[in-house]
């Protein structure tokens, strides 16, 4: 190439291009020798590529400033987005905390109430083994009383108020539990007659009558003849000739008493001095 390249008007880019292709061209000029000669065509088509070329480092730099710009603005897109699940991710990492907290307490009050319930339903058992509405186990004592065999009268047969002496001399020996023919003995419900039968709990029983008792086998027995029921029960038993035996027994099983006994048929309060204001406990 002859022509002077005009630098203070041509880009950098166009001068060095052309700079290196002239040096080019020249290498490959001098080797095909003197005779070959550059035409118009090769110089317009060398001046084309180099037009070509500096077009796509033009695009080529103006695609890579708007990729630039697109890459910044998706970045910061991408921040924004990574910021706010950051602050999704700490709320709901506090929401766990207090609700890891709330489920610590409510554990414990689940513990205290199943400990509060555990005591309740001691104290139901002790209190229902107690009035005779819970079933009970133990060791004891069974007696067995029956009319005499020449019991041909009414005042020669058991009674109900011999029962029920037989029954208060065990409770003065220290029993624990006490059932007739089967009928728990409980705080409501007697033992009483209707007409000729012997009822307990308003259940009719028939001799012989089989008396259980749940309690010390060493001291029954031996406390029976110092409690006054028991010295007043063996005298009837000795004069009316009623068979009476007792045995110690190891499982006795006494049953509850009917549970329509536990309705309450009437309740007063009751004084307290202690409560101020007539307060009721």
């Amino acid at each position: 190439m002859t022509d002077t390249i005009d630098r203070t008007r041509t880009p950098l880019l166009a001068v060095i291009t052309a700079e290196a292709l002239d040096r080019d061209y020249q290498v490959a000029a001098s080797r095909r020798g003197s005779e070959t000669r550059e035409g118009p065509g090769v110089r317009a088509a060398v001046i084309l590529v180099m037009a070509a070329f500096a077009m796509l480092v033009t695009v080529a730099a103006v695609q890579t400033s708007e990729d630039a710009d697109v890459n910044d603005a998706s970045r910061a897109t991408l921040i924004g987005r990574i910021e706010a699940r950051r602050e999704v991710v700490a709320e709901l990492q506090a929401k766990i905390a207090d609700q890891r907290e709330a489920n610590t307490s409510a554990e414990a009050t689940l513990r205290s109430l199943g400990s509060r319930l555990g005591d309740a339903q001691a104290l139901r058992s002790e209190l229902g083994a107690l009035t005779g509405f819970e079933p009970v186990t133990g060791d004891g004592v069974r007696a067995t009383l029956d009319n005499p065999p020449y019991a041909g009268e009414d005042d020669e047969a058991v009674r109900d108020s011999d029962l029920a002496l037989l029954a208060n001399a065990f409770w003065d020996s220290g029993a624990e539990a006490i059932s007739i023919n089967g009928q728990r003995l409980s705080p409501v419900g007697g033992i009483g007659t209707s007409g000729e039968a012997i009822e307990i709990n308003g259940v009719g029983i028939a001799p012989p009558y089989t008396i259980s008792v749940i309690g010390d086998q060493s001291t029954l027995s031996a406390n029976f003849v110092d409690t006054s029921s028991g010295l007043q029960f063996l005298a009837l038993k000795d004069q009316y000739g009623f068979p009476y035996e007792t045995d110690n027994v190891d499982d006795l099983r006494l049953p509850a008493a009917p549970a329509s006994l536990r309705q309450l048929r009437s309740a007063t309060y009751a004084s307290n001095p202690k409560l101020e204001g007539g307060e009721v406990p």
